[in-house]
């Protein structure tokens, strides 16, 4: 295969022009003229596509003018596309209509100021992109200042509020053509203002911005909305009966954003690594958007290209790398009894039901924990599998999508419970081994699984790395893990720096029920004794040596204590 793999290439023409693998999506630009919705809401968890999406849809439809006035021909951008095989009704709205693009991700910032100075300067771009228009008399003498003042940044605050429609206005004039607006990532300003708490500034300018645009301007021909969550109670869309949106749970434009499993095998076959597919499709497959099954295109991409470099790698979690994955964290934090309980099912690759609303706001995210269920399902860290109505609301049965979207679950769990021990006064557990307190140390270790959440599929290592954690930073002692003494590996060994304290050792086990417990608490000492864990320490002179058997069942161990004579 002599194409490259563009990570992070977000650019259409960047990625036709440097020969990049690009999974053909331009069939979407018939299916918008198809429907012909004015204003189109798409979305879709972060990394599936939606920029590069915009991109596409830009480099089609744009009468594109440089800034000396000379046309540009991007039809060579789609030869071999399959958009080209679908007819002169479609392929003859190729460059005919003036384009505005605008990203708000640039307004993530720590204050309003700094957010607001950033869409500024996006707009002000775009303004310079088509400063053409100034040239000849096409605007009124009035128009050409006020263009000009918001390119030198000394127009009013209102003035930038409707620059979107202004500019569509003028483009119109200048080529007797509607415009066409598409707007990405509209609700990051929202999400990091609602977290830096200046939302009520933000959102009215937002506001403001969409409505002139999209709600009442007759120099727009269509528009295309992308961002991770349906926000409208804040009004941003109020009055838009020309708004179409395409959620998730949409059927339209399903297999557009993301790779369909055709599209994966496809991939995985151009590079030689076919047989990689049930690895990829563990660890990357499992969305559903409306009916359409989806691979997380980010993660395949990345994958491939480490596969084709690195014979020997394994899968990696790459979506989890590119958010901060706050809002797992955030639930695991806030979680009471019962949420605790739903991650712990879904982590054992269960399935829990809410409900589910489409239009939510992030002042509802924390009202309830059912708000904060719905955001994690629209932005991709749950996936539907069966879907009810009853009293008008609509219940969704949800589950983990695959192993990565997993790891993110257990790894904001393991560094929230890393933090959650270290408030706590461990010295009571440490006192209680040293001294052979059982009742004690039993004590203290179920306070802190009752207060746990539950990862690994309640595996061994899950319950090693909770006593591992407790027990790294006992004074006096250095901890070894599943290190060779005697004739085996103990789970754990605590060696004391002082010979006259008494060196400890930790074996585990699991039941499945609490009435075995007791047997697998006596089977973890004889193990103890019959693999000769201390026999190191006998040879070395240590005067004091102290076995722990014990087992886990659930939320609940057991002790029991060996002493070496």
């Amino acid at each position: 295969m002599n194409k490259f793999i563009g990570i992070g290439v977000e650019d259409y023409k960047t990625l036709i022009e440097n020969n990049y693998y690009y999974i053909d999506k331009t069939m979407m630009l018939k299916e918008l003229a198809d429907k012909k919705g004015i204003v189109n809401l798409f979305t879709r968890p972060r990394r599936f596509g939606k920029t590069l999406t915009l991109s596409m849809i830009r480099t089609f439809f744009e009468d594109e003018i440089d800034r000396n006035g000379e046309k540009k021909d991007n039809s060579g951008y789609f030869t071999g596309k399959r958009i080209m095989e679908t007819g002169e009704r479609y392929t003859s709205e190729m460059g005919q209509y003036p384009v505005i693009k605008m990203s708000l991700k640039s307004a993530k910032q720590p204050s309003y100021e700094m957010a607001y100075n950033c869409l500024k300067n996006e707009i002000i771009d775009e303004f310079e992109r088509h400063s053409y228009v100034l040239e000849g008399n096409v605007l009124s003498e009035k128009n050409k200042k006020r263009y000009q003042n918001v390119i030198d940044e000394t127009a009013e605050e209102s003035d930038y509020a409707t620059a979107l429609k202004f500019l569509s206005q003028c483009l119109y004039s200048y080529h007797q053509k509607k415009a066409i607006i598409l707007i990405d990532e509209y609700d990051v300003p929202l999400e990091n203002a609602y977290f830096r708490e200046f939302y009520d500034k933000m959102i009215d300018f937002v506001r403001s911005l969409f409505e002139s645009a999209l709600k009442t301007n007759d120099a727009l021909e269509f528009a295309v909305v992308t961002g991770c969550l349906r926000i409208s109670k804040e009004s941003i869309f109020t009055g838009l009966n020309n708004l179409s949106i395409n959620s998730i749970l949409s059927n339209n434009y399903a297999e557009y954003f993301g790779f369909t499993k055709t599209e994966v095998e496809q991939i995985l076959e151009a590079y030689g690594i076919s047989e990689k597919l049930p690895e990829v499709k563990e660890w990357y497959d499992g969305y559903i958007f409306g009916e359409t099954e989806v691979y997380n295109p980010w993660s395949i991409i990345n994958y491939v290209n480490t596969a084709i470099s690195e014979s020997n790698s394994f899968p990696k979690p790459y979506w989890s790398n590119t958010s901060s994955n706050s809002i797992i964290r955030d639930l695991v934090e806030k979680a009471d009894e019962k949420v605790k309980s739903e991650i712990e099912h879904l982590i054992d690759g269960e399935s829990i039901e809410k409900p589910v609303h489409e239009a939510i706001t992030y002042d509802d995210i924390y009202r309830t924990q059912d708000n904060l269920w719905n955001f994690l399902f629209f932005t991709g860290y749950l996936k539907v599998t069966e879907k009810r109505f009853e009293n008008d609301t609509l219940y969704l049965t949800m589950t983990v999508p695959n192993r990565e979207v997993r790891y993110i679950y257990s790894n904001t769990i393991r560094e929230w419970f890393d933090r959650h021990i270290e408030t706590r006064d461990l010295s009571k557990l440490h006192n209680a081994l040293i001294e052979g307190r059982t009742e004690d140390a039993e004590d203290f270790i179920n306070d802190m699984l009752e207060e746990s959440i539950s990862y690994y599929d309640r595996k061994e290592a899950f319950y090693h790395g909770v006593i591992l954690g407790m027990l790294s930073g006992i004074k006096g002692y250095v901890a070894d893990s599943n290190r060779e003494y005697g004739n085996g590996r103990p789970d754990i060994v605590l060696c004391p720096r002082n010979p006259r304290k008494p060196v400890i050792i930790l074996e585990f086990k699991l039941c499945k029920k609490f009435t075995e417990m007791e047997d697998k608490c006596n089977e973890a000492v004889k193990q103890i004794e019959e693999q000769e864990y201390f026999a190191p320490f006998i040879d070395e002179g240590y005067m004091k040596m102290m076995g722990y058997g014990i087992c886990f069942c659930k939320k609940t161990c057991m002790v029991k204590r060996f002493d070496m004579e």
